[in-house]
């Protein structure tokens, strides 16, 4: 057998394991890795970020459209604990990533060599595992093993600690683990029937959505149960993609506010069908959102998250041939369930419609959403950073196809320009327009220059009130208009900064000249950015503040 170092076997296994894009700022530690990613540059694109973060975020993003890892390859110490953010994005947003990590040789590990850490310690509550193959021989097993844990169940981040001895040295190479032959596993008869009788006996059912719809690309089956079901359906936080809202079942989005209609057909409900999301702390208001008087039944195929989700019926199947079976077993709904999600679907719709209260200042945000939405594809993608100038994007953009929200439920500032990198690569052939704000641009707007440098066309809208608002918006409520402190900023010219970076670059200061921007930006063949200036006691689509 030929001869090969830990790092051809490592990028042969990701080779066989069908990953195809890879994310780095490189690093001393791992360089037989990167000599084998230039020797394999035909079948895994590096693309170097200019931070760690940025890399995991793209990452991130990356996963969550294709539904299938990225990689991403940093040094260690600095550049592992750069890369955390985008970890912990992965696992709270139920995300597959895999971070490899350039670590010092083995002889001087749990020494605090220069630059080391305890990997396993620092990752240990962020990732789904942490991973080190003891020598060059087993790299591709770890590797492997990584992708497996990565893509299992609820899918999350995976790190593989790589001692730069262990990839540098060679051993005759021995065969390259493939990836397992995977078979869809439906919900046990007696449960699927058991949770058919619950929802048909339910006076008032609803249904909430979330992040297993989106990684199992099960939209087309969500859509046929709620058919069946007849009952209002809601998304999970940041998660509207999974359901077109145009459906007649979709009734909202359990965001930062709820809407009068949601808390009322809640309050009204009696069964909650928790179809792929895990009741997180945001989706259900600090777990307060589901009474105990409440019968929950819960698709996921987590056990895991069925005990911490208080699930009276767990079906544990995938989420496709579960969701089949399910509607299958239903009897047709009955009108007056059919009436009642008409009625809340109604209200949404109203609620999330461009006719709203006037803006305040020269930037109206809700033409600005209605601007992009009307030239924008339906399948275009569309990436928030966290913000409350999202609070727009989530409550008035018409979200029409699967795959096309980039939006970290863990609401990391920093996301939205690599998030928007990473799904395009993800999605080559669709638009991808980024929302960000100041704040969270000048964390990694950088990365503006990496998709000139790679040609991925990112559109970046930069909504810019020179302030950290959600914080203000929170002083201001707390402790009024005079308490304002920590929360301000100055902002260079955002406009030149992207040109400098070479993208195309335009300055909105009135509504009015936001459309035609948009549209040139659209038509530019590369990244562009639209710089908006917006007023700060405009600061939510929530409500102005009030002195």
């Amino acid at each position: 057998m030929a001869r090969m170092s830990g790092g051809d076997a490592l990028v042969a296994t990701l080779v066989e394991h069908g990953v195809t894009v890879g994310f780095t700022v490189p690093g001393e530690s791992f360089l037989a890795v990167l000599e084998g990613l230039r020797r394999a540059r035909n079948r895994i694109r590096l693309v170097n970020a200019r931070h760690e973060g940025s890399a995991a975020f793209a990452a991130e993003a990356f996963g969550k459209i294709a539904g299938r890892p990225a990689a991403v390859f940093v040094s260690r110490g600095p550049g592992a604990t750069n890369a955390a953010i985008g970890i912990h994005t992965a696992m709270q947003d139920s995300t597959p990533l895999l971070l490899f990590v350039g670590d010092v040789p083995r002889r001087v590990q749990d020494r605090e060599a220069f630059q080391g850490v305890d990997y396993r310690r620092f990752f240990g509550a962020i990732a789904k595992a942490v991973i080190q193959p003891f020598g060059p021989e087993d790299v591709a097993e770890a590797t492997a093993r990584a992708w497996r844990t990565a893509t299992a169940g609820r899918p999350g981040p995976v790190v593989v600690v790589l001692p730069e001895d262990v990839t540098e040295a060679e051993f005759e190479g021995g065969a390259i683990p493939r990836p397992p032959r995977r078979i869809a596993a439906v919900s046990a008869p007696e449960t699927v029937a058991a949770a058919a009788a619950a929802i048909a006996s339910a006076r008032l059912p609803v249904v909430v959505f979330g992040e297993m719809v989106g990684n199992a690309g099960t939209h087309a089956e969500l859509g046929r149960f709620l058919d069946c079901a007849g009952a209002p359906a809601f998304a999970a936080f940041r998660r509207q993609d999974c359901l077109a809202n145009a459906h007649p079942a979709y009734g909202g989005h359990l965001g930062l506010t709820r809407e009068p209609h949601i808390r009322e057909a809640w309050a009204e409900a009696d069964l909650v069908v928790s179809v792929g999301s895990r009741l997180d702390d945001m989706t259900t208001e600090e777990f307060t959102f589901v009474r105990p008087d409440q019968t929950v039944v819960l698709l996921h195929p987590d056990p895991a998250v069925a005990a911490t989700a208080g699930a009276d019926i767990h079906l544990a199947g995938d989420l496709g041939p579960t969701l089949e079976a399910l509607a299958a077993a239903l009897p047709a709904p009955p009108i007056e369930r059919i009436r009642r999600r008409d009625r809340v679907h109604a209200a949404e719709a109203a609620h999330a419609g461009f006719d709203q209260r006037p803006a305040i200042g020269a930037v109206d945000m809700v033409k600005v959403i209605e601007a992009v939405a009307d030239v924008v594809p339906a399948d275009a993608m569309i990436a928030t950073d966290a913000g409350t100038f999202g609070s727009w994007v989530y409550r008035h953009y018409p979200w029409r196809g699967p795959r096309t929200q980039v939006a970290p439920e863990v609401g990391a500032m920093g996301a939205g320009v690599p998030g928007a990198i990473g799904a395009a690569l993800a999605r080559p052939d669709a638009t991808i327009v980024a929302f960000v704000g100041d704040g969270g641009f000048l964390m990694t707007g950088s990365e503006l220059a990496t998709a000139v440098e790679e040609g991925i066309p990112v559109k970046v809208v930069l909504c810019d009130n020179q302030a950290y608002a959600s914080i203000l918006i929170h002083q201001h409520r707390r402790y009024g208009a005079d308490a304002y402190h920590g929360v301000t900023t100055k902002s260079p010219d955002f406009a030149t900064l992207a040109r400098g970076y070479g993208a195309a670059a335009w300055t909105v200061r009135e509504t009015a000249e936001f459309a035609p921007a948009f549209r040139a930006a659209l038509a530019h063949d590369g990244p562009a950015l639209v710089h908006v200036l917006t007023d700060i006691r405009d600061g939510s689509a929530n409500g102005p503040l009030q002195r």
